[in-house]
């Protein structure tokens, strides 16, 4: 469908291209770049233009005029690098209406194939030409196709993943010319400042492929301006992806590329882009690069798992808006019933104070009534006691108040007394414990580590008795009976050592016997004070035994009933003193050893 109000001029121009022969075709169009000079940019006016050269198909003239032997157009590479201009010019800022579809999909696609068959052929050219003059006209034509590639590239950047993926691309990428090479990389480090993620989109050869040659022309070509351009597009390369410096860092394929790097000259113009570079493949910067991405994978999840979390709630929120609307309902129900309950309450309360004043209303009148029945002379002293007893009344509720005021001001003090004495015990007994196992751990001092010089001392005499004492040589039967008579006499030495300590105990036994014997003797009453049957106490030696079994064994269950703050510091073996009342009711007339009658 043709647009409504073309300009005339394009309407001329269509059918001038119509009608002319083949020939002819690439000259007329070079009118397109007079029309659209005389158009302000950003108008209106230009953009329709734009869509009547697309709609009348001049566009596609030019995109087939460029696919043709530039030795068959009339002008050569003027004309082509011309068209160039004027294509991507077209492109640019173009809205297709209607056939979206195929100028996307397309026509852009086929524009930049084109560029870049038209780099490379002017790139033959240039290697070819042998005179100066050819080769700077050559130059000047492959940065116009260049600049128009990047124009047409910054406004549609869906293509910079082709171009970068394009066989064509990669071989103007990889010249071995100064001026080509620079212009090459320029171009990319332009098209990955416009768009650099579709860099990480395309395959991993590519990318590889890029990058080896990126890092080939920085370490191999003499060209400072290849290095310069080089060093530049590395480190955008890097800086601008995490993944692109991980591989830089730990590929075998870049293994000591930045002891390579540190090679360089130090003096030249891109020694800070060089340095920077270098930094960013120092393994520090590695780190913060690897932990900047486990917090971004980190980030990442947590976004998930929050989504996760709200999407499942907002399931249930039906569920929770019930719930809430149960919930209210329930408070409201309770707050209504408190209301309720405190309203009865407040009823109750002043049916009770209307009771006790007319209580007290009725004692009153009877006190009255019992005032005019009294004589008038008795009347001052029924009053006088009265008065009396109120007074006693209220001393009374006074003083017990001011007394439980004073006892609840002291417990503190009183519970803090208690709980300091028994700390101080515990830390007392603790305390003692300590100082006897002390006293019983004192002999032993250790022995004292050896020195190295008083080892080597110790070795030289050694090995000087020795010298001095030679052994004799013992045969085999004489060492077996030397061995037989040591272990008999050890097993002699043994029994022996067995039957004493056991005459031993016994002679403690018997020690500990009379001296408890004699103890209770020396505190035993005199036979003059004595009473009953108690001196036939002592012709048993059972009984103080008994007693004293009796004695450990009301210790052992006072300990157990006791509170858990009166056992801190003590041990299940500690004694207490135990009441002489406790011990003989179940004793009856047994008499306690160490006791006398006042």
């Amino acid at each position: 469908m043709k647009p409504i109000g073309t300009d005339p001029r394009i309407l001329s121009l269509a059918a001038e291209v119509a009608k002319s022969p083949e020939q002819n075709v690439p000259v007329i169009l070079l009118k397109l770049k007079e029309i659209i000079n005389n158009t302000p940019l950003g108008s209106s006016e230009l953009k329709k233009i734009k869509q009547d050269i697309y709609c009348y198909d001049l566009i596609q003239y030019c995109l087939l005029v460029l696919s043709q032997d530039c030795s068959r157009i009339q002008g050569g590479w003027t004309t082509i690098s011309q068209l160039t201009q004027i294509l991507s010019h077209c492109c640019v800022g173009l809205e297709p209406g209607e056939d979206a579809e195929e100028f996307y999909s397309e026509l852009l696609p086929s524009a930049a194939e084109n560029f870049l068959v038209l780099g490379r052929r002017l790139q033959t050219c240039f290697i070819n030409a042998a005179k100066g003059e050819e080769k700077d006209e050559l130059l000047h034509f492959f940065q116009i196709v260049t600049d128009s590639l990047f124009w047409l590239l910054g406004d549609h950047v869906q293509l910079i993943q082709s171009v970068l993926q394009s066989d064509h691309f990669l071989h103007l990428l990889q010249t071995d010319n100064v001026q080509i090479g620079s212009t090459v990389m320029t171009m990319l480090q332009s098209i990955l400042q416009i768009n650099s993620g579709d860099l990480l989109r395309i395959e991993g050869k590519t990318l590889h492929s890029i990058l080896d040659e990126v890092v080939f022309k920085l370490l191999s070509t003499p060209s400072p301006v290849i290095r310069h351009t080089a060093t530049k597009l590395l480190l955008l390369m890097a800086e601008s992806h995490q993944e692109i410096l991980i591989l830089l860092r730990l590929s075998a394929c870049y293994k000591g590329l930045r002891s390579l790097l540190n090679k360089q000259e130090p003096g030249t113009e891109f020694s800070q882009e060089l340095r920077q570079l270098i930094g960013l493949l120092s393994p520090k910067v590695y780190q913060e690069v690897e932990e900047q991405k486990l917090h971004q994978a980190a980030c990442l999840i947590q976004a998930y798992w929050k989504g996760f979390q709200t999407r499942k709630r907002l399931k249930k929120l039906p569920s929770a808006v019930i719930t809430l609307q149960r919930s209210f309902r329930s408070k409201r129900t309770k707050m209504l019933l408190k209301l309720n309950r405190q309203k009865e309450e407040e009823d109750q309360r002043l049916q009770l104070q209307l009771q006790r004043r007319r209580a007290m209303r009725l004692s009153r009148e009877l006190q009255l009534n019992m005032l005019e029945i009294v004589h008038p002379g008795q009347v001052e002293k029924y009053n006088r006691e009265i008065e009396d007893k109120s007074a006693l009344i209220i001393q009374k509720h006074w003083r017990g108040y001011r007394e439980r005021k004073n006892f609840h001001q002291q417990k503190p003090s009183l519970t803090e007394h208690k709980a300091a004495v028994t700390l101080q015990r515990a830390a007392l007994k603790f305390l003692a414990k300590c100082r006897k196992k002390k006293k019983v751990f004192a002999p032993w001092q250790g022995l004292r580590e050896l020195t190295d010089a008083r080892r080597v001392e110790l070795k030289q005499q050694v090995d000087d008795y020795v010298r001095r004492h030679p052994g004799s040589p013992m045969l085999d039967v004489t060492s077996r009976e030397l061995h037989a008579q040591a272990q008999e006499r050890l097993q002699h030495y043994f029994m022996g050592r067995v039957l004493e300590e056991r005459a031993q105990q016994h002679r403690e036994a018997l020690m500990a016997q009379i001296s408890t014997n004699i103890e209770q003797l020396l505190k035993a009453p005199s036979l003059k004070e004595a009473e009953g049957k108690e001196p036939e106490l002592f012709l048993s030696r059972s009984r103080p035994v008994a007693a004293k079994a009796k004695q450990a064994h009301l210790t052992t269950l006072k300990h157990i009933q006791a509170p858990w703050w009166k056992k801190l510091g003590e041990e299940a073996g500690d004694e207490s003193d135990v009441p002489k009342d406790e011990l003989s009711v179940e004793l009856g007339t047994l008499f306690i050893g160490g006791t006398k009658p006042p």
